[in-house]
C-alpha cells in the first residue's frame, strides 16, 4: 500500500505533479511550462500534445526527487484548468487541433448569434451560466465548424471531446471521462440531472457520441499506464473546485479565492443549485462517489496574475514575477492611477465581452511604481466586486476569506485586498491547495483518508491579513475603480 498520494495539476500556464503524505504535506514538487499561443487578438491556443509530454516529465521528476516509485502512492487525483476545450482521434489519440483556451474569445459571434433568442441567460436555469466565450460548449462548436471532417467524425464518436481533465485521463489510462465540476463549466450538462442536456445539445448541434461519460469527483476509474502504470486515478476536479475542497470549505457560506492567472471566488452552498441574480455563475462544488452534490456559487476574474505576466512579458515593465511587489513599494499609493485588465472583456459580476482593458488616471507625476501598484490593486478591486455580488446572491456575510493560489505570497496585495473588502484574509500552511484537493478526493476514493473530518484537521493557517484602512478612504478607492470599469465598456462593436 503506497504511503503517498499524488496530484497532476494541469493549468493554464505549467503542468506540475506533486506528492502529499497524510498530513497534506508536500513530499515532492516537479513543474514546467508550455507556450501561450495567440495566433490573434483574443485568441488563445495551447498545444495538447506538448501538455502531455510535460505531464510525462513532471511525474517522472517529482518521483525521482524524493527516489519514489509509482508503487509508492496509494492513488492519484487531477485537476486542470477547466474550460479549456480540445478534440482529437479515438484512434490515434492525436490533437486535431490545438486547445482553445478559457480565456479564448474566438467564440464571441457564436454568443451572440444564440443570444438573439432568450438573450444571454437563455440557458442558465439549467446550467447555472450565461451565454459567454468562457465557457467549453461553443469552442466544442467552434472546432466542430473550423477542423475538417470533425463533425462528421464527433457523430460517429471517432473524434472525441473533452476539456483537459478527459485528455490527461485519456492518455494516463484510455478512459474518456470527466467528473461533474468540469462538465458543469462546457454548459451542457443539466445541474439537476448531473447528465448532457439533449436539448443543449440539439442547440448547439453537438453529437453525444462524442462527449465524455461524467462521472462523480472522487471515484477509483482505473489503473493507469506508462510513467503512473498501476497506480488508480481516484480523483477528477476542475481546478477552482479543487482549490475549496482542499481549504476544506466543506460548509455552506464558507468561502476561497484563488488568485493565479484569474481569481476564481467560489462559495460553498450546499445540496441545493443557488440561482444567482447577481452576475454569479451557478456550479457544482463537488461530488463524492455516490453521495449527493455539493453546489457553489462563483465569481470569475479572467485577468490577475496573467496581469503581472504581461508587465513582465509584453511591456518588459519587470524582470519576474517576483519583482512586482517591491516595485509597487517604492510608492505609497496608486498615484491616482487604475489599471482594467479587461484583455478578454469582463467577466463576474459583469459578463461584457465589449470591454477592453485600460489604463486611466495617467499625469506626468506616474511611473512604474504607481503602474505596478495599479495592477495589484486591480485584482482587490475586482476581488470586491465579486464579494459584494456573493454577499447580495446569498444573504451571507463573509467572515473571512481564505486565499490561495501563486499570487497569495504578495502582502502588499493580500493586505489591501482586506483593506477592500473590510473582512480578515487567511493563508494557509499550504498554499497550492488545488493540487491539495485533487489529492484529497484521490485519497478518500482510496482510503488514504478515512473521511472529510481528515481534511478539516488538516487544514491550518499560516497567516491573517486583517483590515486597517478607514472607510473613507475604501470607498473614494473603490468608487474611482468603478469610474475606470465604467470607461472599459462598449470598447467592441
Amino acid at each position: 500500500m503506497g504511503s503517498y498520494v499524488g496530484a497532476i495539476d494541469q493549468g493554464t500556464t505549467s503542468t506540475r505533479f506533486i506528492i502529499f503524505d497524510r498530513q497534506g504535506e508536500i513530499v515532492a514538487i516537479d513543474q514546467m511550462e508550455h507556450e501561450q499561443i495567440t495566433p490573434r487578438p483574443g485568441w488563445v491556443e495551447h498545444d495538447a500534445a506538448k501538455i502531455w509530454r510535460n505531464t510525462q516529465a513532471v511525474i517522472l521528476g517529482a518521483l525521482a526527487k524524493r527516489g519514489l516509485k509509482p508503487a509508492d502512492l496509494r492513488s492519484v487525483g487531477l485537476t486542470n484548468q477547466r474550460e479549456t476545450t480540445l478534440i482529437w482521434n479515438r484512434h490515434t489519440g492525436e490533437p486535431l487541433h490545438n486547445a482553445l483556451v478559457w480565456m479564448d474569445t474566438r467564440t464571441d459571434d457564436l454568443v451572440r448569434e444564440f443570444s438573439k433568442n432568450g438573450g444571454q441567460d437563455r440557458l442558465r436555469q439549467k446550467t447555472g451560466l450565461p451565454l459567454a466565450t468562457y465557457f467549453s460548449g461553443l469552442k466544442l462548436r467552434w472546432l466542430l465548424d473550423h477542423v475538417p471532417g470533425a463533425q462528421k467524425g464527433a457523430e460517429s464518436g471517432d473524434v472525441l471531446f473533452g476539456t483537459m481533465d478527459s485528455w490527461i485521463a485519456w492518455k494516463l489510462g484510455g478512459w474518456h471521462v470527466t467528473d461533474v465540476t468540469n462538465a458543469s463549466r462546457t454548459q451542457l450538462m443539466n445541474l439537476e440531472t448531473l447528465d448532457w442536456d439533449q436539448d443543449i445539445l440539439n442547440l448547439f448541434d453537438i453529437p453525444r457520441a462524442c462527449l465524455p461519460k461524467i462521472r462523480s469527483s472522487s471515484e477509483v476509474f482505473g489503473d493507469a499506464t506508462g510513467v503512473l502504470a498501476g497506480v488508480p486515478l481516484a480523483g477528477i476536479l476542475g481546478d477552482q473546485h479543487a482549490a475549496l475542497f482542499g481549504q476544506a470549505c466543506l460548509h455552506p457560506g464558507q468561502a476561497k479565492n484563488t488568485y493565479g492567472t484569474g481569481c476564481f471566488m467560489l462559495m460553498n452552498t450546499g445540496a441545493k443549485p443557488f440561482p444567482s441574480t447577481c452576475g454569479l455563475i451557478t456550479t457544482l462544488a463537488y461530488k463524492l462517489g455516490a453521495a449527493a452534490p455539493v453546489y457553489a456559487l462563483e465569481g470569475s476574474i479572467a485577468i490577475t496574475g496573467a496581469l503581472v505576466q504581461w508587465l513582465r512579458d509584453n511591456l518588459g515593465l519587470i524582470g519576474a514575477a517576483s519583482e512586482i511587489e517591491p516595485l509597487a513599494k517604492t510608492v505609497p499609493d496608486n498615484g491616482g492611477v487604475y489599471l482594467v485588465p479587461a484583455f478578454s472583456g469582463l467577466y463576474a459580476p459583469h459578463w461584457r465581452a465589449d470591454a477592453r482593458g485600460l489604463v486611466a488616471g495617467l499625469t506626468r507625476f506616474a511611473n512604474k511604481g504607481h503602474i505596478a501598484r495599479a495592477a495589484l490593486e486591480a485584482t482587490a478591486y475586482q476581488t470586491r466586486e465579486v464579494l459584494d455580488a456573493m454577499s447580495r446572491d446569498s444573504g451571507v456575510a463573509i467572515k473571512e476569506l481564505r486565499v490561495d493560489g501563486g499570487m497569495v505570497v504578495n502582502d502588499l496585495l493580500m493586505q489591501f485586498q482586506a483593506d477592500m473588502l473590510d473582512a480578515p484574509v487567511v493563508r494557509p500552511k499550504v498554499i497550492e491547495t488545488t493540487a491539495l484537493g485533487a489529492a484529497y478526493a484521490a485519497g478518500l476514493a482510496t482510503g488514504f483518508w478515512g473521511s472529510t473530518d481528515d481534511i478539516v484537521a488538516n487544514w491550518e493557517a499560516d497567516r491573517h491579513w486583517r483590515p486597517a484602512m478607514a472607510q473613507e478612504e475604501r470607498q473614494k478607492l473603490y468608487e474611482m475603480w468603478n469610474k475606470a470599469v465604467a470607461r472599459s465598456l462598449d470598447w467592441v462593436e
